[in-house]
């Protein structure tokens, strides 16, 4: 079971080393109490709460092949700006969680006999677009002819993924869809950027995500 982070906007592509024994995912149900005179007390359902997913681990000092990992410590400094960021970033758990996330919480424990190992605990909340409604009237309301200039833009702006050096079409379709044989959705709304050949695509390359 591979589990990743990826910040699109820093380009950082991160492997953690060693499996977590557990993952926690937590689901629940939204609902607000109304008091009624004479009635007493009633639950309403709302919407669905915010996921979290936990999970600890920990970074060993030797990480084995892979040498192009970092450091403990600077494994622990990344997931630490990773948190602090006002941006979210993307948790891939294989087979289990493909979303858009804040890490909220990240713990870090040093054990007397493991001076160089550094174990940690953390907790990720899932990401939501914020959604704005606009009143209908609100612009006649406030005296504005215009037509609603004021209206604030809700149309989808397509995410862009850019091409890095040993990508493939199938590999950007596991990162961001969760499935490599989604490439060919890629390959379709890209034909003009890649060119007639879908294996022949170069770093730089911005392509646009179903």
């Amino acid at each position: 079971m591979e589990i990743r982070l990826i910040d699109e906007a820093a380009g950082t592509d991160f492997v953690f080393p060693v499996n977590p024994e557990e993952v926690r995912i937590t689901r629940g149900k939204g609902y607000e109490t109304l008091n009624m005179l004479s009635y007493g007390e009633f639950d309403m359902a709302t919407a669905e709460r915010v996921r979290e997913i936990t999970f600890s681990s920990f970074f060993p000092a030797r990480w084995g092949d892979h040498e192009m990992q970092p450091a403990p410590k600077e494994a622990m400094h990344l997931l630490t700006e990773m948190m602090n960021s006002k941006r979210p970033v993307r948790l891939i758990i294989e087979n289990l969680v493909n979303l858009l996330v804040f890490i909220t919480v990240h713990d870090t424990t040093f054990k007397g006999g493991e001076p160089d190992d550094i174990y940690f605990d953390l907790t990720a909340r899932m990401w939501r677009q914020p959604k704005v409604h606009s009143k209908a009237g609100s612009a006649a309301s406030s005296g504005d002819s215009g037509g609603g200039s004021n209206r604030p833009d809700l149309k989808k702006t397509p995410k862009a993924y850019t091409v890095k050096s040993g990508d493939s079409l199938s590999k950007i379709a596991k990162l961001e869809l969760g499935e490599s044989s989604k490439w060919s959705a890629i390959y379709n709304l890209n034909k003009k950027v890649i060119g007639p050949n879908p294996n022949l695509i170069k770093p730089g390359q911005k392509l646009v995500m179903p």
